[in-house]
């Protein structure tokens, strides 16, 4: 028995496809944030090292060697993100390939069984969040023109408390208590440890 051909149908797989296929791109998008986020702020500390001012006879590490680890960190993770959302829009699209092979035959079976085949089916789009890209990308654009003013422990915690709530933090008060943590151990890291001296700003801060 040859199966009939339902124009409906046919639209009704095609249409779905291609608005899954959008919603990949969105989702792709999406992901892509975080790493870009990251080798924005690693090239902000890049820069920050290399315009640093080091004494003549520094002995070894000296003040850009942390600094320096850091920013390989951070560039190294954001190559990883990025490599792995790759891989993973790739296999997705693999999968929707075969759901659309499956979901044509399973179409075609149930036309040549006389079912109604109207493809009422929608998929489901995903869009890119951009409430939460405003955060993280806003904190960042504030906290590189604020931070002589607030100082590194004020305008790091803010940073970190921005961009847990751009990426769906619902514990505000811990949030704020983890960045001013990392904040200030970060800064006696730097400032007292390796003698590089970050802006103390409204704490007026000096060791």
């Amino acid at each position: 028995m040859m199966p009939s051909n339902n124009p409906t149908a046919a639209s009704a797989v095609v249409g779905e496809e291609l608005e899954i296929g959008t919603g990949s791109t969105a989702a792709l998008l999406k992901n892509l944030i975080m790493p870009v986020v990251l080798i924005a702020f690693a090239t902000y500390l890049l820069i920050g090292i290399v315009t640093m001012r080091v004494p003549e006879g520094t002995a070894f590490p000296g003040p850009q060697f942390f600094p320096g680890l850091i920013t390989a960190g951070l560039y190294l993770f954001a190559v990883l993100l990025i490599v792995s959302t790759i891989r993973e829009h790739r296999a997705a699209a693999e999968a929707r390939r075969v759901l659309t092979e499956e979901l044509e035959l399973i179409l075609e079976e149930d036309e040549a069984a006389g079912a109604d085949g109207s493809g009422s089916r929608t998929g489901r789009s995903v869009g890119v969040d951009w409430r939460s890209l405003a955060w993280i990308v806003g904190s960042f654009l504030v906290f590189s023109l604020t931070l002589q003013f607030l100082g590194w422990i004020v305008g790091s915690a803010l940073l970190f408390w921005c961009v847990a709530r751009g990426f769906g933090s619902t514990r505000p008060f811990f949030s704020l208590v983890v960045g001013l943590t990392v904040a200030s151990l970060s800064y006696i890291a730097f400032d007292m440890m390796l003698g590089l001296s970050l802006p103390s700003g409204v704490l007026g801060w000096g060791f």
